[in-house]
């Protein structure tokens, strides 16, 4: 007994979760620990939504303004950003993927 109950404690102070968690996690592929309950949030973390699209900022006269639709805009604008604005197939792949 006390073995099992030392494993126990050694797995969640070192991987946040319990043997019997770990193998849920496994089996399931979802991220879900005991310690989730404890800090009051659902046992598995829920599945994450997609980022939401980013906005199109253009300049203006001394202020940005931005837009969620850049194709109502009645001249095309120049961004004011030059990042991606939507996620790689790799950070889609890291965000969606399966526990471990």
């Amino acid at each position: 007994m006390t073995v099992a109950a030392g494993t126990t404690i050694g797995s969640i102070t070192i991987i946040h979760r319990s043997p019997f968690d770990a193998a849920y996690s496994l089996l399931t592929g979802r991220d879900c620990s005991i310690v989730r309950l404890d800090e009051g949030k659902s046992y598995c973390r829920p599945v994450e939504p997609p980022p939401e699209p980013p906005r199109f900022c253009t300049r203006s006269l001394g202020v940005v303004d931005c837009w969620l639709d850049p194709a109502k805009l009645p001249v095309p604008q120049r961004e004011v950003a030059d990042g991606p604005r939507v996620l790689t197939p790799e950070q889609e792949a890291y965000r969606t993927r399966r526990w471990p």
